[in-house]
């Protein structure tokens, strides 16, 4: 009979690409000293009573996290100023947009609203985008190929957007066409990109059982996969920020003191760094080859589980589909020989992760309105900014705020926050993370909408402060905004972070891209109900405009509670009790 340790160790699904001492000798040698070859896993009591520590990260890992460091800076670095760029005219006497230590960088003139919509639909177009990327590369190419063909595509947008920056096409007013179509391009390449780097590069990890180790102290804890999966993904985010945190920065000062060329040109530089690492690092990547469309037998599988299940009382449909046995008839071992269909090829386990896959799904339904909050960092708190008095600065520089904040605090989270909480006791799963996303957004909105009101009450233009021209403004330091900026990064760490987790662990493994693209999609969905609230995002109304966020984001934080706390509870469970079964069945 297969042991325990044979069939969960040496599983080819489970057995990552090094050997078992390796495997002990990953473990952060300050933290742990496993002390052998051995590898021991929980039984029922440990597992509720042992701390769970993350394993070491691969360094297959920390290159595609590299590579997404490049590709973020130059994202956040061109993306940062486009607002300038299209809602300000050319001030006067520049022929680059430049506006010089007391004026505003501009080259349109196009006004807010405009701005607000192009920069909606360039958000909306990126996350798009990622569903052709996950079907590509769960079909035909695979997640690595497919990323060199994105970045690719990205570049020629790069290259199309330096154009649009050049004094010249400035001066003689012809920086809109080819402004706008290097957004489709780069748009495209960005959502090709986005739906596999983050599957990719949670996949260099391979241990997915739990087992146990000694820390220096002697302490006995156990290495979890699922903690390590959230310590991956929090470096990730870590180094998309440090890519944005310093393309924004240096970018915001190109555009004020140079101009839009330099501030197009640089991160069209620093974007070629993506192929290099993707190249030199192409033999230490752990790649999953695609497996062909599982989309279609997915649907199949789902039209197979609802079949007698549909009502003419909509209310009675959804219990039954919502139901605990709703895949029960679907699963393989339900059948006979006489009615299994030809098409069922696969197992129980395969129902499964389909089931989890679409729950995962399930729950990104409710991003959208999430993502309505943090995209006001991305255009009215750049314009917000200039309404104030920002004594030299770029009004833009005050939204790297969020990307200092979130360098700062997810080391913090990592190292002492979430081990605190595992410390003492406390579940905070990824359901109740998610739920605090958006509760800390809403306060957000909160702050932002009682900034613009004193800015309306301070500014000499009243509730028209967008018209006054520096030095001309609300005499409130511009620094006041920090707390929105503050809250909508912690938001990030509980709602966004934890969002590319739940997604990577919920996946199917032939379908990763796909749900990953499923996540991202719904930031679409909320720049397409962003360009509902373009009327809002002007004079006088743009306090209603930041207090419908925070009212939506609030509300809706509650009903997702609602509505996923009997899932968060399962889950919790299921974590647990699949570990105790597991050692239970071994032994």
């Amino acid at each position: 009979m297969t042991s325990f340790k044979e069939a969960i160790f040496d599983s080819p699904e489970n057995n990552p690409p090094y050997s078992r001492h390796s495997l002990s000798d990953s473990i952060d040698k300050h933290e742990l000293d496993d002390g052998g070859d051995s590898v021991e896993y929980p039984n029922e009591d440990e597992v509720g009573s042992l701390r769970r520590v993350p394993d070491a990260v691969p360094w297959g890992a920390y290159l595609i996290a590299i590579v997404e460091l490049a590709e973020r800076f130059s994202f956040y670095g061109t993306n940062v100023v486009f607002t300038n760029f299209i809602q300000r005219p050319l001030p006067r006497g520049s022929h680059t947009g430049a506006g010089g230590l007391h004026g505003q960088a501009g080259a349109l003139g196009k006004g807010q609203r405009a701005s607000t919509g192009l920069t909606t639909f360039y958000q909306f177009w990126c996350y798009v985008t990622p569903l052709l990327g996950a079907y590509i590369a769960d079909t035909h190419w695979g997640r690595y190929k497919t990323i060199c063909v994105a970045v690719g595509i990205a570049f020629l947008g790069h290259v199309l957007l330096v154009i649009s920056g050049i004094p010249a096409i400035i001066d003689e007013g012809n920086s809109m066409a080819p402004f706008i179509i290097a957004l489709i391009v780069m748009g495209l390449g960005t959502g090709l990109f986005k739906a596999n780097i983050s599957p990719l590069v949670a996949e260099q990890y391979q241990q997915r059982k739990p087992y146990i180790a000694r820390t220096a102290r002697g302490e006995r804890v156990i290495v979890d996969p699922t903690v390590t999966l959230t310590r991956i993904y929090m470096y990730f985010y870590l180094f998309i920020n440090l890519g944005a945190l310093t393309g924004k920065i240096s970018m915001t000062y190109s555009e004020k003191f140079v101009g839009f060329y330099l501030s197009f040109t640089l991160p069209s530089v620093v974007f070629l760094l993506c192929p290099i690492v993707l190249i030199v690092g192409r033999n230490r990547y752990i790649q999953s080859p695609p497996t062909g469309s599982v989309l279609a037998q997915a649907f199949r599988l789902w039209r197979y589980a609802a079949r007698g299940k549909w009502n003419v009382n909509p209310m009675k449909t959804y219990r039954n589909f919502t139901a605990e046995g709703f895949w029960e008839n679907a699963k393989p071992s339900q059948q006979t020989l006489e009615t299994k269909p030809e098409w069922m090829t696969f197992d129980d386990q395969w129902v499964h992760e389909v089931r989890q896959g679409l729950k995962a799904c399930t729950v990104f339904c409710w991003y959208p309105i999430y993502w309505l909050t943090y995209n006001q960092l991305n255009n009215n708190l750049v314009s917000q900014a200039a309404e104030m008095s920002t004594h030299g600065f770029p009004n833009d520089v005050l939204s790297n705020l969020d990307p200092i904040t979130l360098v700062i605090l997810i080391p913090l989270f990592d190292i002492l926050f979430y081990p605190a909480l595992r410390r003492f006791g406390v579940n905070f799963s990824a359901l109740k993370k998610i739920t605090a996303g958006f509760m800390t957004g809403a306060c957000a909105m909160t702050w932002a909408a009682v900034v613009q009101h004193y800015i309306y009450k301070t500014s000499p233009c009243g509730t028209h402060a967008a018209d006054c021209e520096p030095p001309n403004v609300s005499p409130l330091n511009v620094w006041i905004q920090s707390g929105a900026y503050v809250l909508i990064a912690i938001s990030e760490i509980f709602a966004s972070i934890t969002g590319l987790e739940y997604a990577f662990a919920k996946a199917p493994k032939n379908m990763r891209s796909l749900v990953m693209s499923a996540f991202f999609f719904m930031s679409a969905i909320s720049s397409a109900l962003g360009e509902a609230f373009v009327s809002l995002s002007g004079d006088p109304l743009l306090v209603w405009n930041y207090g419908v966020m925070g009212v939506l984001a609030f509300t809706v934080g509650c009903i997702f509670w609602w509505s996923i706390r009997d899932l968060d509870r399962q889950e919790c469970t299921e974590i647990f009790a699949n570990i105790a079964s597991e050692k239970r069945d071994g032994n």
